[in-house]
């Protein structure tokens, strides 16, 4: 082992590329969206670093035009599950002592690899797969997950540098040691990124990994799987097990050996699977660490003294990139009577200029919804809307589906701050929107804290100071990231660590040093260089 004591170079957040017209990086990128669209690829399991096809499968489609197949995927299940437990414990012993810095040397490689030549493999693959436009893909799958290999490498480092006092005749010193057993990793369909973060972030650490993907992103996960492999990532390391929650999650969950859960997903299932593992709390040979990001009901909240159009801005952005399925999406805004009549014709006129269609089409800032249980869903609560008393549609509300799974940019406005679509999550295009009292701005902000069980973002839009000091301080509970004349959406690593409470999740805040610390258990170490050698203190002393 080297003697040298080594370094890691302080990170920069990536770049993000504007791709346009006659750009290189915009045409490579048009040439591989050919390429993919062009064929079908098998997808299958990665366990052990061997590929495993279980013929039980799937397909993967775009979403913008779901009669096109982008690749078959096998699907795991209790066997390779198994198979996918016993490679990661065999893979563990050695990786968890390799130093670290042989670790941080395969991350910063993929981040390296993602800059450059994969950088429009990943970004192809998460606008066909996940039907979003090349921005909100450039941001994704390129920019943050290059930023979380990065960051998270550097806070490894400053992590192990972390040490205790040592008085004379001692050496204190602490280890940071990986978790005994593995990591059980649930990946969602809206970022790479996390996709690539929640998997990663533990194996950094020193830990392995069983990592399964949201059945409607496995293409753009495997091209991540390849990628790492790429790398140099050994064998074993993280066990890439596609399939239905059914036939992989109990099967996970009730494993002696799991020691941990990384999740982003729906609060339903997070609280499902936090209720199994404490079922099994007995039969588990360390406590799971338990780390999920579980969703929210984002709000905007203005006060009479906002810029208009700086706030017309954020809810257009905030509302309607990425169809609104983002856990940080504005869902909910609060406007003052005053400055309502403007601001719904600016909306109204904004909305209006939105194109809609495929993602090949990069005039389009907006695209399909991931899928039909994803329409169906938004569908529903549009339709709820529609046949209201107390709610109306003032624009969009329109949901097609011959071809792709379309929904319009949608803002419904209610007279009850209680309505249905301003407490529950919808996760699509939906912005509801309503009105308050001038006056009645303090209880307002007690309303907005009060209405949600979730936290995770939220923004306040204001030119008077005051105004910013009283909700910032009304709000303290119910954002995890706040946001002061901005959208409450694009949390940057290193910048914004992400995530929130309450329904929201566990607050480990994806991006920081914070959530590296849930992957590992420390040993505290005492050296005593001149032990004593005699039982008997000196008050003993007659």
């Amino acid at each position: 082992m080297s003697n040298a004591k080594f370094s890691l170079p302080e990170p920069l957040n990536e770049p993000i590329k504007a791709y346009r017209p006659g750009s290189a990086e915009r045409d490579e990128l048009q040439s591989v969206l050919d390429k993919m669209s062009g064929e079908q690829i098998e997808i299958p399991l990665i366990i052990g670093g061997k590929e495993i096809k279980t013929g039980q499968t799937a397909k993967s489609v775009m979403p913008h035009k779901h009669s096109h197949v982008l690749a078959t995927y096998h699907k795991a299940g209790p066997a390779e599950v198994e198979m996918a437990v016993k490679a990661s414990q065999k893979a563990l012993q050695e990786w968890s002592h390799l130093p670290w810095w042989e670790r941080a040397s395969i991350f910063k490689k993929a981040g390296a690899l993602l800059a450059g030549p994969w950088r429009a493999i990943l970004n192809a693959a998460t606008m066909l797969n996940q039907s979003k436009n090349v921005f909100q893909a450039e941001i994704d799958s390129a920019c943050e997950l290059i930023d979380f290999w990065n960051f998270n490498v550097k806070y490894m480092e400053q992590i192990y540098e972390q040490q205790p006092l040592s008085p004379p005749g001692q050496w204190n010193r602490i280890e940071q040691r990986a978790l005994e057993g593995f990591i059980f990793a649930v990946t969602p369909f809206n970022f790479t990124s996390i996709a690539g973060n929640l998997p990663t972030a533990p194996a950094v650490m020193g830990n392995t990994v069983l990592w399964k993907p949201a059945s409607s992103a496995v293409f753009s996960a495997y091209y991540l799987m390849k990628l790492l492999e790429e790398a140099g990532l050994p064998a074993g390391v993280i066990n890439f097990i596609p399939g239905s929650g059914k036939d992989v999650g109990p099967n996970v969950l009730s494993h002696p050996q799991l020691a941990g859960v990384h999740f982003t997903g729906s609060t339903a299932v997070f609280q499902s699977m936090w209720k199994t593992i404490g079922t099994n709390i007995s039969s588990y040979k360390t406590y799971p660490r338990i780390v999920g990001e579980t969703g929210g009901k984002d709000f905007v909240f203005a006060h009479n003294s906002s810029d208009l159009d700086e706030l017309n801005t954020a809810l257009i952005r905030g509302a309607y990139e990425y169809q609104g399925q983002k856990c940080s999406a504005v869902s909910r805004a609060y406007i003052p009577k005053s400055i309502w009549p403007a601001l719904q014709k600016k909306l109204t006129d904004t909305i209006q200029t939105i194109t809609i269609g495929d993602v090949r089409d990069f005039g389009n800032f907006f695209n399909a919804v991931i899928d039909r249980a994803a329409y169906e869903s938004i569908r529903s609560y549009i339709e709820y809307a529609r046949n209201a008393v107390d709610a109306e549609i003032i624009t969009g509300g329109i949901a097609e589906d011959s071809e792709g799974y379309f929904i319009e940019p949608t803002i419904i406005l209610t007279s009850n701050p209680h309505f249905k679509t301003m407490e529950e999550e919808i996760f699509g295009p939906v912005l509801t929107i309503y009105i308050y009292a001038d006056q009645d701005y303090e209880k307002t902000l007690h309303l907005c804290d009060e209405t949600s069980p979730y936290a995770l973002t939220g923004a306040v839009f204001a030119k008077d100071r005051q105004a910013i000091s009283l909700a910032s301080a009304i709000l303290q509970h119910a954002a995890g990231n706040f946001y002061i004349n901005d959208k409450p959406t694009g949390a940057v690593v290193g910048q914004q660590p992400f995530g929130g409470s309450r329904a929201s999740g566990t607050n480990d805040k994806a991006g920081s040093m914070i959530n590296l610390l849930r992957w590992v258990s420390p040993r505290t170490i005492k050296e005593s260089f001149v032990p004593p050698r005699d039982y008997r203190y000196p008050f003993m002393k007659t």
